[in-house]
């Protein structure tokens, strides 16, 4: 195409993120050699391109946008290794070319998101693979903008946005094609026709009944490569290249009908492409190019015609998206590229884009202009396939400054941060996403043989969890997914043959060990890696150090890690993780310590890149960690709402060895503590205040002034313990008991005399007739544990609370409280179990209907052994109150029968 400016402009319309598409564009870029590369992405990144070619540059990465001070509204716009894009600027930095990005800058596109309808309207296109605001969505309905994260309806598949058909259901232009090709599966035919190169060697099967696939390879003649399926109608795909001779695929499906696509490229020769489907009606769709060949577009459909797609040329433009960039990344050469602007020109045909999609082309538009005035002469772009028609022809300027006037801008920074494959995976909610990144990195890395080494790698990692994999049994996966792609009409093994493989042979018929196959090279466990010279906030910066320092690495998948905290450099790890938690960035979930003793401490780590996010959030409180997660801690304990809310802080201050935050949280507690009249807010808080209080010896951190604070909130407590038991229904009493009970349990950290106060406190309140039955029951129990109640003192209590002359429920709910915990004191004390027994015996059968429930619930919590050994001592006694008392023997009525037994056994006197 001849620029308006002058030059010649190349438009090379792309999948993003398809392997297939990315070496295409790597070879016509070789071919081409352009003298500028224009590249869809924000303009603002034009002055980080160079960082790509550093050393220390390791995809997957992403290019970051943020509004300073407002780091939530931000975009993300990532790239992988077979990423279209990745590779061309890559080309560019070999070559030294210029690179441009000449899509709708960041500036626009984070204005937008917090701008009406007017800056970008519902179902707005958001740019390409742009993943903005963390994931958040762009739109209900939206335009998936070559993959966008749109919310409703974003494409998750490459090769173009999603469209909305007349009847409003959303339609993923690749499961339309696929199924006109007789694919159930979107990702699988597009493995077949793009992401696997052409067979390396001859091989022909046959299979059914009228029914034959082959695939062929000659020089001089090109490649030849067929599929038929289906009793009585055809399917042919062909695939041809050559010097003078023509190039074509054909898709057939149809209940006798047939269907077919062609293409062809070559010197001199005609290309077309045809596309049927139709119960008894045929559809095509032909698209020539070539020296001195006429192109021509045709669409139609039948009464057969898969969902999605309409008749005339209106069929769905995200079809033919996919059809040409497969059949581009599929056969190569500019040709190829040719035939797709046309293909997509051809459907685009009378189409409005909307408002979002029209700014963002004429930006692009605009770029172009630019580069082409500044005197260029082989300019070319490389972007999503849809865009091609829209830059290809270059309309008035004056129509493109209108669409562009007066858009919302705010002011955004740019950087470049790691990425991750999960991240990359459509699952994760990023709509440009593709559903196996780490299948796609090995497709495009691998020189040779990918079946071959990919099942190769799939054994290593199962012998690295130590299952037992062989060689043999590699080379029989190996062949076992030959046969299916055979049997399955497919020119290569794909992902779903080479899992089945896996399953049947690797796994001995196991998921488990296919599941972690799926997630480590599937998915992939890859995390990309920026140049220390990248921009970054100091922050940033400073945790790498950090990282570095304690030998931290991040990394995205899930490990555990186990810290003693005696040893310096676990220690060091701990404040780190605490101070992160702080900040937002949780880098580290806390889990239970595997082993005894207050010095270990458990965690589960995963890198995630939203963290670099929070970082640039967290940036506005300080150049350091320490600095930033001591800003922090002081504005929470400033905004706390709750006593809880601050002896939470004063805990993870504690943790995070934060002295310089700990005398503020401090007095911010004290001064609450003493204004706040409700006693179970400071029982609430007295735990936490009691574990920090024990970290000045485990830790060695300096907890100097919580002694004060402790020994004033507790005497609070005691002393507004009694008021606080008085009218409690059944809901208030269970919420108080768990006060109470955690209150007990702090105790225990502190010193004898405060745990003696505690103490004498509840033996102040449980002797009280008019307590809730649960709370008098509980109180008896923690005293007696305690050794402040005998055992007799126990049972009489116990007798007096089960007696008549109380109803039942209250009983039941004092016989709950006594036994909440565990079950051992009945087993141990057969006194006090038998009064248990003794009150049940005696109830009326409607009074123990009441009961049952509340019982059922006290006896449900304890132990299986518990039960079973309570059992026992019930059956137990029960056996000795069945039995009757001896019966006195009369030996004068005895003696006649006593001397015929005698008699009879011969011992007769």
């Amino acid at each position: 195409m001849r620029g308006a400016v002058g030059g010649r402009v190349s438009v090379l319309g792309v999948r993003h993120h398809g392997p297939g598409s990315a070496r295409a564009v790597r070879a016509e870029l070789e071919r081409l050699a352009p003298d500028i590369v224009l590249i869809e992405g924000p303009p603002e990144a034009d002055a980080l391109v160079a960082l790509a070619g550093s050393g220390d540059m390791e995809p997957p990465v992403a290019l970051l946008a943020h509004v300073p001070g407002e780091p939530a509204r931000s975009a993300f716009w990532p790239f992988a290794t077979f990423s279209p894009e990745w590779q061309a600027i890559q080309y560019a930095l070999r070559a030294g070319v210029p690179v441009r990005f000449c899509d709708l800058p960041a500036a626009v596109t984070l204005a937008g998101q917090h701008h009406d309808a007017d800056a970008e309207p519902e179902g707005g296109d958001a740019g390409m693979g742009a993943d903005t605001g963390m994931g958040a969505d762009a739109g209900k309905g939206g335009d998936a903008g070559e993959g966008v994260n749109a919310g409703e309806g974003g494409n998750a598949g490459g090769g173009g946005d999603a469209r909305e058909r007349e009847d409003g259901l959303r339609v993923d232009p690749l499961a339309v094609l696929a199924e006109a090709a007789g694919y159930d599966d979107p990702e699988r035919w597009w493995e077949d026709v793009i992401e696997h190169r052409g067979a390396e060697t001859e091989t022909e099967t046959e299979t059914g009944t009228g029914t034959g696939t082959g695939a062929g390879a000659g020089a001089g003649t090109g490649t030849d490569m067929r599929a038929r399926a289906g009793a009585g109608t055809g399917a042919d795909i062909r695939a041809r290249e050559g010097t003078g001779a023509p190039a074509e695929v054909r898709v057939g499906a149809g209940g006798g009908a047939s269907a077919e696509v062609r293409v062809g490229a070559g010197g001199g020769a005609s290309a077309e492409v045809r596309v049927g489907a139709g119960g008894g009606a045929s559809a095509e769709v032909r698209v020539g190019a070539g020296g001195g060949a006429s192109a021509e577009v045709r669409v139609g459909t039948g009464t057969g015609a898969p969902a999605g797609m309409r008749s005339g040329a209106d069929m769905d433009a995200r079809t033919v998206t996919g059809a040409a960039v497969g059949i581009g990344a599929g056969v190569g050469g500019g040709g190829v590229f040719e035939a797709v602007a046309e293909a997509i020109a051809a459907v685009r045909e009378g189409y409005t884009p909307g408002l979002g999609e029209a700014r963002r082309e004429a930006y692009m538009r605009r770029v172009l202009r630019r580069a082409l005035k500044d005197g260029f002469q082989r300019v070319a772009v490389v972007c999503g396939a849809w865009h091609v028609p829209a830059l290809t022809g270059l309309p008035a300027v004056g129509a493109d400054d209108r669409l562009l006037r007066g858009l919302p801008k705010v002011k955004v920074e740019m950087t470049w941060v790691p990425w991750t494959y999960g991240r990359l995976a459509s699952w994760s909610g990023y709509g440009a996403g593709v559903t196996s990144p780490g299948w796609y990195h090995h497709l495009f890395a691998a020189p040779d043989r990918p079946v071959e080494r990919w099942l190769a790698d799939a054994a290593g990692v199962l012998r690295e969890e130590g299952l037992a994999v062989s060689p043999a049994h590699v080379i029989e996966s190996v062949r076992l997914a030959r046969s299916l792609a055979a049997l399955r009409g497919r020119p290569l093994a794909g992902l779903a043959e080479v899992t089945e493989a896996a399953r049947a042979v690797l796994c001995e018929g196991d998921d488990l060990p296919v599941e972690l196959i799926q997630r480590r090279m599937v998915v992939g466990e890859r995390l990309g890696r920026v140049p220390e010279d990248t921009p970054m906030v100091p922050l940033q910066r400073h945790l790498r150090e950090e990282q570095r320092r304690l030998k931290l690495k991040p990394e995205a998948l899930e490990r555990d890690l186990d810290l003693d905290l005696r040893k310096p450099l676990d220690l060091g790890r701990s404040h780190l993780l605490h101070r992160l938690r702080l900040l937002g960035v949780r880098w580290g979930t806390p889990r239970e310590a595997q082993g005894k003793g207050t010095f270990r401490e458990s965690w589960r780590l995963a890198w995630s890149p939203e963290f670099d996010v929070a970082l640039i959030e967290a940036g506005a409180w300080g150049t350091t960690v320490p600095a930033a997660a001591t800003a922090q801690v002081l504005a929470l304990a400033r905004d706390a709402g709750a006593i809880a809310e601050l002896t939470g802080l004063v805990e993870r201050c504690l943790l995070a060895d934060l002295p310089m935050a700990l005398p503020g949280v401090l007095r911010a507690l004290s001064d609450r503590a003493a204004l706040d009249p409700d006693v179970t807010h400071l029982m609430a808080a007295l735990p936490a205040m009691a574990r920090a209080r024990r970290y000045g010896d485990v830790r060695g951190t300096p907890a100097a002034g919580l002694d004060a604070i402790v020994s004033s909130m507790l005497a609070r407590v005691c002393a507004g313990l009694s008021p606080a038991m008085t009218g409690l229904d059944d809901d208030a009493a269970r919420e108080l008991l768990g006060h109470v009970d955690g209150v007990h349990a702090a105790t225990s950290l502190l010193d004898a005399g405060s745990r003696a106060e505690w103490l004498a406190a509840l033996r102040g309140v449980a002797g009280r007739r008019d307590l809730h039955g649960l709370v008098a029951g509980r109180l008896t129990r923690i005293l007696l544990d305690a050794g402040e109640l005998a055992s007799e003192e126990a049972a009489s209590r116990m007798s007096l609370a089960t007696s008549a002359g109380h109803p039942p429920a209250r009983v039941a709910a004092w016989v709950e409280g006594f036994l909440s915990g565990d079950g051992l004191l009945l087993v141990h004390d057969p006194r006090l179990l038998g009064l248990v027994d003794g009150w049940l015996a005696g109830l009326a059968p409607e009074a123990f209907v009441d009961v049952l429930p509340l019982l059922r619930r006290t006896f449900g919590t304890f132990e299986a052994p518990e039960r079973r050994a309570i059992g026992r001592r019930v059956r137990a006694q029960g056996g000795r109150r069945a039995e009757e008392p001896e019966a006195e023997i009369d030996e004068t009525r005895a003696a006649p029968a006593v001397r015929t037994v005698l008699t009879i056994l011969g011992r007769a006197r």
